[in-house]
């Protein structure tokens, strides 16, 4: 008999239980109405998520900011908080 049960493959709790609020600090430099000469402003979201969660480190922002941008450009954004 086969054990049916899911265990979660993903380890960073810290980081998926910020993500939502994250995503809501970076929607401004993702805002399709929002960019300077054709480009985002995804410079400056590096800049923002490291001032609102310091205790991130470099390679979670990283995660953090292209995953907030796929989900920004894919329309599938988190509702707003």
């Amino acid at each position: 008999m086969s054990d049916t049960t899911t265990s979660e493959r993903r380890t960073n709790t810290q980081l998926r239980s910020i993500f939502p609020a994250a995503c809501e600090a970076l929607r401004p430099f993702f805002d399709g109405s929002n960019q300077w000469e054709g480009q985002s402003h995804e410079h400056l979201a590096y800049h923002t998520l490291k001032e609102h969660f310091p205790e991130l480190s470099s390679q979670d922002v990283f995660i953090v900011v292209a995953t907030t941008r796929r989900l920004f450009a894919s329309g599938k954004f988190p509702a707003a908080l």
